[in-house]
């Protein structure tokens, strides 16, 4: 099945496999992250974060680029989410700060299900 997971092999090939590996390894990260912070994902927010995931791994391989974000939208995002998401934005080495800005939502949403 493909779930929209690439990586570019040796031969400059697109391999499903790798990007998918990375994926998971990745979600696996940021759950075990989550967890530490006692923030869990309900089964709608586990999906969106998976896809969202999926995205930024396909990105990080491929450079294809984000639209221009508006910074200032994620004003009420919390110092704790965004040093979050700029971890995982950082263990894929390559991609722009607007990633972990449109990451962090997902952790500052999963945090609400503490409340």
């Amino acid at each position: 099945m493909n779930d929209g997971a690439v990586s570019v092999n040796t031969e400059n090939k697109l391999d499903v496999d790798d990007g998918i590996e990375k994926t998971q390894w990745l979600l696996a990260d940021i759950m075990t992250m989550l967890n530490a912070e006692n923030i869990y994902t309900n089964d709608v927010q586990q999906q969106m974060l998976t896809s969202h995931i999926r995205a930024m791994v396909l990105r990080s391989i491929t450079g294809e680029p984000l639209p221009e974000v508006d910074k200032s939208l994620f004003d009420e995002i919390s110092a704790d989410s965004m040093r979050m998401a700029q971890q995982v934005v950082d263990s894929l080495g390559n991609l722009p700060i607007e990633e972990a800005y449109l990451l962090s939502v997902h952790f500052e949403v999963a945090k609400d299900n503490n409340s």
